[in-house]
């Protein structure tokens, strides 16, 4: 089980990365969000910021399309979602080995690869 805390010591630990001030968590590399809270919209109520989920930037259909049907238990997608490539992950379902390669693996699709590079270099 993962919580918002192992999202950003994750995140926090990869190079480059930047905390978006807000409230719940925003991670981007290069100006790139690569995982942030869920902020969940209900019609005709204000749009509340779930951290209990994170949206992952998973680069394309296919791998999206692959998560959601492959793991529906861990991933989820929602209105307004369809035509990006990201997908919303429940934290409290997922361990944090494969929360590592989950974050790891959006952060890498997101930075520029000189920066990318570094991390392959620091192994």
């Amino acid at each position: 089980m993962a919580d918002e805390q192992d999202v950003r010591r994750l995140a926090l630990a990869l190079p480059e990365v930047e905390e978006i001030d807000c409230d719940g968590f925003d991670f981007r590399v290069a100006g790139r969000g690569f995982v942030w809270s869920y902020p969940e919209y209900r019609t005709g109520k204000p749009r509340v910021i779930r951290t209990d989920v994170a949206v992952l930037y998973v680069g394309d259909e296919a791998e999206k399309q692959a998560l959601l049907r492959g793991d529906p238990e861990l991933f989820f997608s929602a209105p307004g979602y369809d035509d990006w490539p990201l997908v919303l992950l429940r934290l409290e379902k997922v361990n944090v080995a494969r929360l590592t390669e989950l974050v790891t693996d959006a952060w890498r699709m997101r930075a520029p690869k000189p920066i990318a590079g570094r991390l392959d270099e620091a192994g």
